[in-house]
């Protein structure tokens, strides 16, 4: 097997990618400083994402490969978990409390420390085989949570140091949960004296109730102040925080009476409008954002935030998708502020909002920021994806972001399509063909599910068979992916055969144009068998993941009808090499 397809692998895997490299790193550090620099860095954080984020980033230095944090539900039946591998792909998971056997649940109800070599979530899969450590968060003799860390090699001391770092860690979250409920019982944000989040919410949700029975509009404006993780991290949180406090005094001075302005999220403001159509909201939003940007701060200078708008019903009638399209237009406003420099308004109502940049956003935001809601959010993009004609031109890691949006839309293919590509890549490079193909191919497999896009999550996750009628739409993938994605991107058009053709069969019966045998492109060929590989090892709704030796049973048995049958014979040679699974 190619080194570099060994150690695309191995990072994908979670394993150590360069084991012996980072295991030189790792014994570089002294545990002294490790431990004062986490202590120092998170006093400064206001959140159980901020510290979340330094512990992973941290066990990634011990040389860790993945971690994990739970936090009850309020009923302490369920543990909500944030899992983060190598490469910071993030997924949300779900463990029972009512699962006595399970050791993460032991761990978290005798407060004690466990040792596993085998964690296993459908979601993540590529975990398993990993050494585990599961700290328990315990404030008051009570588990307040739990830390999960996984090393291809068991190391007690790092196991020490990350239990060090969760005590601390276990005191600022009780702490900021403490600040969370004083402040939620109040209603008042103690920092910038605006509603809290949940006093927000629920006045949307009586304004939304009030506007459908009086028949009126109502809008939504969120603000995000640009670059506020580079002033926190070059001028300390208190700068940052001066900010935001600034901003909601301008908000605050230039709403109206009857309009409400609350805390979003760490560092973003919205204001609830009353009876303000699009037109209306957009002017009020234009006229704090002339506000905002007439202010200067010592040392940081101009005030710029990114701001978006969405109206109901026009744009939409329920309150999270509302709420979801108001982000999205920040964020695409954002966008622009970095592109051009000019703080810009956008409204999820202009046609506008649902060009290129609508996709790239998307894509960041499923991958990266919004994992909670973003696999649940993309019927409005998939109606009008579908009546454009072909897609403007989007930038190839646009695209890339997009294959990894689409993989998260199904919670059983998160990760699907970098692994096929990984499959791809060792199969070509087994059969020797040129660097300039394999790369080729590499790419294509990336981009094979692209398609689905144009495929409502009702199909993408159904659990049970599909209907006549949804499998001929699931079969339109291949050809929107190829027609409306990758047709309009110059420097992608010899993809499309690969991604178009990559469901066709040796014996002619596949999907979309029937090819058969040498009709079907070579690269096509290929992507098929690590399509059909990953899906066959993985966890499906229908049924658990397959063995490694039962999965390459499957693969000859279809040699020669379904798949090339030399591609085949090669493919389950080096097939052991390429899993982590017995």
């Amino acid at each position: 097997m190619h080194l570099n397809a060994r150690k695309a692998l191995s990072s994908f895997y979670a394993s150590n990618g360069s084991k012996s490299q980072r295991f030189l790193y790792q014994q570089s550090l002294d545990p002294l400083e490790v431990i004062t620099e986490f202590y120092n860095s998170a006093m400064a954080d206001n959140s159980i994402e901020e510290i979340y984020d330094r512990l992973h980033s941290t066990a990634v230095k011990l040389g860790y490969n993945f971690t994990a944090l739970g936090i009850p539900d309020s009923t302490n039946t369920e543990l909500s978990i944030t899992f983060t591998d190598f490469t910071k792909n993030i997924y949300s998971l779900k463990q029972s409390l009512e699962d006595p056997e399970n050791i993460i649940v032991k761990s978290f109800n005798d407060r004690t420390r466990k040792h596993s070599s085998y964690i296993s979530f459908p979601e993540v899969s590529h975990i398993e085989n990993n050494q585990c450590v599961i700290i328990p968060l315990v404030s008051q003799d009570e588990s307040q949570g739990i830390f999960i860390a996984g090393a291809a090699l068991k190391d007690h001391k790092n196991d020490e140091i990350m239990n060090s770092l969760c005590t601390y860690a276990t005191l600022l979250i009780a702490n900021i949960q403490l600040k969370e409920k004083l402040s939620s019982n109040s209603g008042i944000d103690n920092l910038t004296g605006l509603h809290t989040h949940k006093v927000f919410q629920e006045s949307l949700t009586q304004s939304i109730k009030k506007a459908e029975k009086i028949g009126e509009s109502l809008s939504v404006i969120i603000f995000d102040i640009n670059n506020i993780a580079r002033i926190n991290r070059e001028f300390g949180h208190a700068k940052g925080d001066e900010i935001i406090c600034l901003i909601a005094e301008k908000i605050r001075k230039n709403i109206r009476v009857k309009d409400i302005a609350g805390r979003f999220g760490g560092d973003e403001i919205a204001v609830i409008l009353p009876g303000a159509d699009n037109t209306k909201a957009c002017y009020v939003a234009k006229h704090i954002n002339n506000a905002l940007s007439a202010c200067c701060i010592e040392g940081v200078g101009h005030v710029k935030a990114s701001i978006g708008v969405a109206t109901y019903p026009e744009c939409a009638k329920e309150q999270e998708k509302l709420l979801i399209l108001a982000e999205q237009a920040m964020l695409i406003s954002k966008h622009d502020s970095h592109k051009n420099g000019m703080a810009a308004v956008v409204s999820a109502q202009d046609m506008n909002f649902w060009n290129k940049i609508a996709l790239d956003t998307l894509a960041r935001v499923i991958a990266k920021r919004h994992s909670q809601w973003g696999v649940n959010f993309e019927d409005e993009l998939v109606k009008r994806f579908l009546k454009s004609k072909k897609m403007p031109k989007i930038p190839l890691d646009v695209v890339s972001s997009l294959a990894g949006a689409i993989d998260a839309k199904d919670t059983y293919t998160r990760g699907h399509s970098q692994a096929v590509s990984m499959y791809a890549e060792a199969l070509a490079r087994a059969i020797n063909l040129p660097e300039k193909t394999v790369q080729r191919i590499k790419l294509a497999a990336l981009l094979h599910d692209v398609g689905k896009i144009g495929i409502t999550e009702s199909i993408l996750r159904k659990p049970g068979a599909l209907t006549d009628h949804e499998w001929e739409i699931m079969k339109q993938h291949p050809v929107i992916g190829a027609k409306k994605v990758l047709e309009p991107i110059k420097s992608l058009k010899d993809l499309i055969p690969i991604v178009k053709h990559h469901h066709e069969r040796i014996d002619g019966c596949g999907y979309p144009d029937r090819l058969k045998d040498d009709e079907i492109p070579v690269g096509a060929k290929i992507v098929a068998i690590a399509d059909a590989f990953h899906a066959l090892i993985s966890h499906r709704p229908y049924r658990k993941s397959l063995t490694l030796d039962r999965s390459i049973e499957i693969l000859r048995a279809g040699a020669g009808t379904q798949w090339d049958k030399e591609m085949v014979s090669k493919f389950v040679s080096i097939a052991p090499s390429l899993c982590t699974k017995p």
